[in-house]
């Protein structure tokens, strides 16, 4: 071959009309493009070759080794005109196919069976699948459910564990520092323990009960106190006359006739802080345990080697069926108790999902991804999107998985409009605003947010 070659570069130095065609070949690229000069080629390229052979002598070798050349040069002219041939405009309704292969022949679509929405996302989120142009909102949120929002399961078991194995050595603790104070079983509370985890395993909250005496102390709602604020409550020591100060463990902990949460969280926060052995406690579970010092509430940042874990800490005095946190406040809150809605927002949904088989705790957490990842939305907590799929339900009752989507541009509608009013009536107590805390600018950013997700979802998903 690279004889072939020198032969073939002495008969085109020696003939002067060769050398000009292969300098029209050479400089049609730059005058015509690679479309024209593929086709100024393929039509000079056989009175090319008439000319060579003219003025060439007939010699065997280089007749084989012409024939051969030729018919590489057409082959690079097919794969130079292939690569050059614009591709058919696609159909509207072909434009969710996948696209077949330059190298491939293009195969007709077969039709396919109905499936169900999660086989669905799983067979496009398969690394052998090839992602489709265009997804409908129902398929771009099953896949943005699972590529953004699942967590791993051994990752929420290592958590609980952990979770658990720290609650036990706390509630060991406190019962051996505060033998007289009677604390209940320190229990998970969030949604890493409900299956509602979204994003990843990084948080969980731990209620440390105190088991009050129920002829002793009498819960007062927020509206008959000074605070008239229907989310808080009060706890107040009653029957002194007969039972004075000091009868129940509790009292040390009241100020003005009233059991303060505020120094029930100090006295909480020293024992955190400087009594308990965390670095020995960290060892025996192979993880670094920090107690938080700035932050004001009782929390525990956990390092693993597979993951970061924070505990919030609340304790809480339950009555009936209502859970009261300590959770630190100021001015006329200081010493009040918050009620939680959290249990009951759980049960509801899953309740209400158990009964119609939807997707209620699906849209829960693809919301709470969602608000999660977006800068101006992650002031909005699990309550506060749970509270608007109850109120959603009770209105809407096609909540099957195929409705998915419909029912989340709806919750995003009725976000906006509590919203716009400034408030979120609370789905058990319709005098609780659960937007109260929330600052003008928080609602503003959120707003414009949500608003712009109306008419494209998908920047939420992005």
């Amino acid at each position: 071959m690279a004889e072939f070659s020198q032969k073939r570069g002495k008969h085109r130095d020696d003939n002067p009309l060769s050398s000009a065609v292969d300098f029209l070949l050479a400089n049609a690229r730059l005058v015509l493009g690679v479309g024209g000069a593929a086709v100024l080629g393929i039509a000079t390229l056989a009175v090319k070759r008439l000319i060579d052979r003219a003025t060439s002598p007939p010699d065997k070798d280089d007749v084989k080794a012409e024939q051969k050349s030729i018919e590489e040069s057409w082959q690079e002219l097919s794969l130079l005109k292939a690569s050059t041939r614009p591709q058919p405009k696609q159909r509207r309704n072909d434009l969710s196919q996948p696209q077949p292969s330059s190298a491939q022949a293009p195969h007709a679509p077969e039709p396919e069976p109905p499936r169900d929405p999660m086989a669905v996302a799983s067979s496009k989120l398969s690394p052998s699948a090839p992602t489709p142009l265009c997804l409908t909102l129902q398929e771009r949120l099953l896949m943005y459910y699972q590529n953004h929002v699942v967590v791993s399961e051994s990752d929420i078991t290592l958590a609980k564990q952990l979770a658990g194995d720290i609650a036990h050595e706390l509630q060991n603790f406190l019962r051996s520092k505060f033998p007289e104070l009677p604390f209940g079983d320190l229990s998970p509370n969030s949604t890493l323990h409900d299956g509602l985890e979204a994003v990843a395993a990084d948080r969980t909250c731990l209620l440390v009960p105190l088991v009050l005496e129920p002829n002793l102390w009498n819960f007062i709602p927020g509206e008959d106190t000074i605070a008239n604020d229907p989310s808080y409550w009060m706890i107040r020591r009653t029957q002194l006359e007969y039972f004075p100060r000091g009868s129940s463990p509790w009292d040390r902990f009241m100020v003005g006739g009233y059991l303060s949460s505020n120094i029930i969280l100090e006295v909480l926060r020293k024992v955190l802080v400087g009594s308990v052995n965390w670095p020995a406690i960290g060892g025996m579970l192979d993880c670094l345990i920090r107690p938080g010092v700035v932050s004001e509430e009782l929390l525990l940042e956990v390092q693993h080697d597979q993951l970061e874990l924070s505990i919030v800490i609340f304790p809480t005095a339950e009555s009936e069926d209502r859970a009261l946190l300590a959770k630190p406040q100021e001015g006329l809150l200081e010493n009040l108790w918050q009620q939680d809605f959290y249990k009951a927002e759980v049960s509801k949904l899953q309740e209400l999902d158990s009964a119609d088989s939807g997707a209620r705790c699906l849209c829960l957490q693809l919301l709470q991804g969602i608000c999660r990842h977006h800068p101006s939305l992650n002031r909005l907590s699990v309550s506060h999107l749970a509270q608007v799929i109850l109120h959603l339900s009770e209105s809407q009752t096609d909540w099957a998985q195929d409705s998915l989507a419909d029912r989340f541009l709806q919750v995003i509608v009725e976000l906006i409009g509590y919203l716009e009013e400034g408030s979120l009536p609370c789905y058990f107590n319709q005098h609780i605003n659960l937007f109260s805390r929330l600052q003008e600018e928080e609602i503003d950013d959120m707003g414009f947010a949500l608003y712009s997700a109306v008419t494209a979802p998908e920047l939420l998903l992005s």
